[in-house]
């Protein structure tokens, strides 16, 4: 029996999209925001994006549940795996090197002939079946057969899955759909969808086979490893957001609303945080839990467990050191709220203070917070990156793109160049982050009150 083994990060980040999901369903009860939600989504590149960051969020979960094999001894290993490494399956791991969808190492070895010669050549990778193997004509047919039945797979899925949701859609037509006459920008959903099924598919097929965009200096998968970046990605920015948000959100309307001394330790704190690099405080919380944690190694089982309290770590310290510039705006805006005429006929009546500041306070400033929510989230997976390649990002063992550009520039420095696992960490970390600008986009036209009124 597996031994299911749950990292705190794991409770987190099911945590946040609990609470997520909780928000977004009483946000569709309330008719104001459920008319903000449809607004956003009849906008094709909101609803693209939206399809990109939910296979995203599918992987980061599918990597969110770890747990341990038996072995042959009746115990159980100490490597901690997670679902989706079960779903994929584990890449052979080879020497050294190896170029995308390469059959042979990038780098000579040497070999001892019988006749007391050194021979260089370029040896075989150990993932690539033998047939392939054989001849180069192979190999191509081998490509063009995979790339073939990957699409005709992602048609077949696609078109089943458009033929059920039309069949479910009574409104909906096929002329409907091809003209783009629907309520809501399903024509893009349905477009992008099925650009991701052929990636999908594509990467799956190749991956039986090739290293899709090669293997690091220690041979291993460089697409496995960007993939399992993703959850990281997800970790850095929903607990940064996570932890930051009360901070900002209580100290801001507390400052805005009462005023007074209130308001003005309130600026003091935030002023003088503000003042200190950030980079200082990160740099001090990292060393502090390594020494921590290099002091009392029986307080943590495994090296994931130690990996993710460094990882734990950062995003608490990153939501210390972020919330400032979302309670300077909130402050501002409450400060406007507080005059205006509701708000003094609930005084007039007696409602409480924290009454008044959680029913019409609160309320009036949920789209300024869903708004910077969402464009910090791709300033934090930025950041993460530019930490780790200083050295006091997440820890050297975790899977990160931040990692991954770390260790790139030193290959950049040899010869010839290995470009690989900075491509595939870049694209993945500019696909993210772009779909997450594009989504911020478009919640700020559908929930900004100014943008949507034309004020």
């Amino acid at each position: 029996m597996i031994h299911f083994t749950f990292l705190t990060t794991d409770y987190l980040l099911f945590l946040v999209l609990t609470l997520l999901a909780i928000c977004l369903c009483v946000s569709f009860r309330s008719q104001q925001f459920s008319v903000s939600w449809r607004q956003m989504l009849t906008k094709p590149l909101a609803m693209s994006s939206l399809v990109v960051l939910c296979f995203y969020i599918t992987i980061g979960l599918l990597d969110s549940i770890h747990f341990r094999v038996p072995t042959a001894q009746g115990h159980h290993s100490i490597k901690v795996y997670s679902f989706f490494d079960k779903v994929i399956g584990e890449s052979t791991t080879e020497k050294t090197y190896s170029a995308p969808l390469a059959t042979h190492a990038y780098n000579k070895v040497s070999r001892l002939t019988p006749d007391g010669r050194i021979v260089r050549f370029y040896s075989a990778l150990k993932h690539i079946p033998g047939h392939v193997l054989a001849s180069h004509g192979h190999y191509v047919l081998d490509v063009v057969f995979t790339f073939l039945k990957a699409s005709m797979w992602a048609l077949f899925l696609w078109l089943a899955l458009l033929l059920i949701w039309v069949k479910l859609s009574p409104h909906v037509t096929v002329k409907k759909f091809i003209r783009g006459d629907l309520p809501l920008a399903w024509r893009s959903f349905w477009i992008t969808l099925g650009i991701m099924l052929l990636m999908i598919f594509m990467a799956h097929g190749m991956s039986g086979n090739y290293h899709v965009l090669g293997t690091n200096k220690i041979g291993h998968d460089v697409f496995y490893e960007c993939l399992k970046g993703i959850r990281t990605a997800l970790l850095i920015g929903s607990l940064t957001t996570l932890f930051m948000l009360p901070f900002a959100v209580l100290l801001g309307t507390m400052a805005g609303y009462f005023g007074g001394i209130v308001d003005d330790v309130i600026q003091y704190i935030y002023t003088t945080l503000s003042s200190i690099p950030g980079v200082l405080l990160i740099a001090a919380a990292i060393l502090s839990i390594q020494v921590y944690i290099d002091n009392h190694p029986e307080t943590f089982s495994s090296l994931a467990s130690r990996a993710d309290a460094r990882l734990i770590t950062l995003c608490l310290i990153l939501g210390v050191t972020s919330w400032t510039n979302l309670c300077r705006v909130l402050r501002a805006e409450t400060l406007k709220l507080r005059e205006l005429d509701f708000i003094q006929a609930s005084k007039a009546l007696g409602a409480g203070h924290g009454r008044i500041i959680w029913s019409h306070i609160v309320p009036n400033l949920v789209h300024i917070i869903l708004i910077t929510a969402v464009l910090d989230f791709s300033h934090l997976i930025l950041a993460e990156a530019v930490l780790t390649y200083v050295g006091v990002g997440v820890d050297p063992t975790t899977f990160s793109w931040g990692n991954m550009i770390d260790s790139a520039r030193l290959e950049f420095a040899r010869e010839p160049i290995v470009w690989w696992p900075l491509l595939g960490a870049f694209s993945f970390m500019f696909i993210f982050v772009l779909s997450v600008n594009l989504f911020a986009d478009a919640l700020r036209d559908a929930f900004d009150p100014r943008t949507r009124f034309g004020g």
